[in-house]
């Protein structure tokens, strides 16, 4: 029982730490599901960041978390998250996916990540 609650925490501080990084995307850019994870000391962790971005609060601008090859996720919002970025003036490649190239967010910060 005592694991149970210790990853149930640690969970939730990870989660926690996803909607930090998800609060301070700039309009007009985008971020990976991994490049979320390597932020928080955990580059093998892009899945979890999916969960977590499946239980998001509200206004946060979950529209601008892609998968990492620019395609948007998210079933039956995805048509919902395309017109949200195209709004916002993201670009797109012929082949429907982000331009990552031009929309990605560049941090300032690149150090290594946190442990």
């Amino acid at each position: 029982m005592a694991k149970q609650n210790q990853e149930n925490q640690e969970s939730s501080s990870f989660f926690a730490g996803v909607y930090q990084i998800v609060a301070q995307i700039p309009f007009g850019k985008v971020i990976s599901y991994g490049q979320i994870a390597w932020m928080l000391g955990k580059p093998r962790a892009a899945r979890m960041v999916g969960w977590a971005m499946r239980r998001c609060p509200d206004g946060l601008p979950w529209q601008r978390v892609v998968m990492a090859d620019g395609t948007l996720a998210g079933g039956p919002y995805a048509d919902l998250r395309r017109e949200l970025l195209k709004a916002e003036g993201v670009a797109f490649l012929p082949d429907g996916r982000v331009d990552m190239d031009a929309c990605r967010w560049e941090l300032f910060r690149t150090e290594t990540p946190q442990k």
